[in-house]
């Protein structure tokens, strides 16, 4: 089985950082993307919690910005190769899993904006050369992909709509990776049910935060759900997002994640 969770971290801070280590390590996912890191004391000392355990850790830098780490106790070869080409490599982490079959898994942590035009333009950019990047996979690893992270976004279906709020080409992404024929996992696996991966001041809740996979991962969903608790705990303030596939997936040679928090075991 391979598990992936994607979390935004919220560029944490050295002291929130050891609660989050704690509530990580003890989630049995193998792959954890994590998404609006910084190039701050906190984001550098949970990264190396893990590096020094013995899991992969890929983080792109990206002085002055917040970014998308990959943490991995499976296999894996980095893949530079479909990253290079987005506005801002740094905001994308990609990874070829050693499943069987192999998976790629893309993670990313989407611009936000308001309406002032630089920040419009420069998340439009983005998401043009996401979408892009996606189209430049071949046929077999956009079947075989996990995109996943904060997007930033909501569909046109979202509940509660919020109309007015979002701009056409926002909206566009989700209608590209349905082209790409990448399927939403929460919504195949359970289409009646509307969740929220982050809240405004005044209680609006959004659903940012998603993993998508290839036709050929499709079947082999076997769980996944919106977990609250990093949100309701205050480790941060977006919700996890977690799935389980059904491949057969070697792993690392790890050891429990080295921190000062309360001791924990890796995974």
């Amino acid at each position: 089985m391979l598990s992936i969770l994607t979390l935004n971290i919220q560029a944490t801070s050295r002291r929130r950082a050891d609660a989050l280590l704690a509530w990580l390590t003890g989630r049995p996912e193998q792959i954890l993307l994590l998404t609006e890191t910084s190039s701050g004391d906190g984001t550098a000392h949970l990264l190396d919690c893990f590096r020094r355990a013995g899991c992969q850790v890929h983080h792109p830098p990206l002085p002055g910005d917040r970014g998308t780490a990959m943490i991995s106790r499976v296999p894996l070869t980095v893949r530079p190769d479909i990253t290079a080409a987005l506005s801002i490599p740094g905001r994308a982490v990609a990874a070829t899993v050693h499943t069987d079959p192999p998976v790629t898994v893309l993670g990313v942590y989407v611009p936000s904006s308001d309406r002032a035009p630089a920040k419009v333009e420069r998340k439009r950019a983005f998401v043009t050369t996401l979408v892009t990047a996606i189209g430049g996979l071949t046929a077999s690893e956009r079947a075989h992909l996990v995109l996943g992270g904060d997007y930033n976004v909501i569909p046109r279906d979202h509940q509660p709509p919020y109309p007015g709020v979002w701009l056409p080409f926002e909206y566009e992404l989700f209608d590209a990776l349905t082209a790409a024929e990448l399927t939403d996992a929460h919504q195949h696996l359970a289409p009646a049910v509307q969740p929220h991966s982050w809240f405004g001041r005044s209680g609006n809740g959004y659903r940012f935060d998603y993993l998508h996979v290839g036709t050929a991962l499709r079947d082999r969903l076997h769980g996944g759900s919106y977990l609250q608790e990093p949100r309701e705990q205050r480790l941060t303030d977006h919700a996890a997002v977690s799935l389980d596939l059904d491949l057969a997936t070697p792993t690392l040679d790890t050891r429990p994640v080295p921190s000062t928090a309360a001791p924990a075991t890796l995974f």
